[in-house]
């Protein structure tokens, strides 16, 4: 934790402003791929286990307004070393977190997607762990996060080896 007085109070809502931005632009650019996505899922094979398209939309909600929350903590913190290299690899996974949408819903290709979803898991973990080091609520705002990636690794795998002729 940082020693250094925080920001000003009204800097601080402009930097969860923007930190809840960031996160809810990487939601954006990956809802532009899903335009469609309610009715390309119900098209696919799902296991038993797979969640109905309705929770989607929620669970990311709220796992966004973590992340930004999670990253504003951090932020924060700004004598805190390694601090910009967390904030760095947060924006890393939000720009893998946005490509995963369009690798699936719009691109179509389950290989990619999935090489990709792992690809994310790393960079979540990674990044809940810097965050954790610096700012402990910050990394536990992330756990839920983490999770969900796990579980779409999961049904992202088993998503596309049941649907060879459209993924």
């Amino acid at each position: 934790m940082s020693t250094r007085p925080l920001p000003s109070t009204r800097a601080q809502g402009i930097g969860l402003v923007g930190w809840l931005a960031a996160a809810f632009a990487a939601a954006a650019i990956g809802a532009v791929a899903s335009v469609d996505a309610g009715s390309f899922y119900s098209q696919l094979a799902r296991p038993s286990w797979a969640p109905p398209a309705s929770v989607f939309g929620p669970v990311w909600t709220v796992l966004y307004l973590l992340m930004g929350i999670a990253a504003w903590l951090v932020w924060r913190e700004q004598g805190a070393r390694d601090r910009m290299a967390a904030l760095a690899l947060f924006g890393a996974q939000l720009c893998a977190n946005a490509l995963w949408s369009w690798l699936f819903f719009a691109w179509r290709n389950g290989a990619l997607a999935f090489a990709e979803v792992l690809v994310l898991l790393v960079l979540v973990a990674g990044t809940l762990a810097a965050f954790w080091r610096i700012r402990r609520l910050a990394g536990a705002l992330l756990v839920p996060y983490l999770a969900w990636v796990a579980f779409a690794s999961a049904l992202t795998w088993a998503v596309w080896r049941r649907n060879p002729q459209l993924l």
